[in-house]
Order: C-alpha cells, then structure tokens, then sequence
C-alpha cells in the first residue's frame, strides 16, 4: 500500500503546484512588441514598427540582412515617411520594392 500512495501523492502534489506555474503571467509567452497588422489593414506591414524577423518573414525577397538594413535605417535617420524612403536603404531597390508594396504601409 505505501508503494502506491507516496507516488500517488508525490504526483497530487506536483500536479497541484504546477497549474499556477504554468499559468503565471511570467511564464507566459511575452506579447508581440511589434504589430504586423496595420489596424483596418489585414496582412500590411508596418515599416515604422516591424522588427527584422517580421519583415524577413512577410516580405518577398527580404532576408535577415536586407531585414535588419531597414530596422538599422529606421533607428539612424528616424520612422519612414512614406514607403517610397525604403528605397534609401542600402540592398533595396525599386523592383523590389515593386514587389511588396502593396504589403506595406507607414504611420
């Protein structure tokens, strides 16, 4: 009988502490700092906002470097005006700005 109960409640025990574990505002996953969405404009981009990894992963034919070239712009000469200033950063160019400029604004 004892080799029954002390794992039965070594288990009610863990299984009762973990909950709030768990369920801790700490443990939980930390909120976007960046909102890919512009409001009322589903699947935009905001270049004001967007961090690297969200523009590598939204816009075509950007990678890592050309991601982390526009973030480096925005903090060095200030937010984007306008989509067309994309073009003043270092690896992009018109095509490719042809490309995904239905995917982006600024605000």
């Amino acid at each position: 009988m004892r080799k029954i109960l002390l794992p039965a409640l070594a288990l009610a025990f863990f299984a009762s502490t973990a909950v709030p574990i768990l369920s801790s505002p700490a443990m939980a996953a930390p909120a976007a700092s960046v909102s890919v969405a512009h409001p009322g404009l589903p699947g935009r981009v905001n270049l004001n906002t967007a961090d690297a990894e969200t523009l590598k992963k939204e816009l075509s034919g950007v990678g890592l470097t050309k991601a982390t070239a526009i973030v480096k712009h925005r903090q060095t000469y200030g937010p984007f005006d306008s989509v067309e200033e994309l073009l003043e950063v270092t690896g992009i160019g018109k095509a490719l700005l042809d490309r995904n400029r239905d995917k982006l604004v600024v605000n």
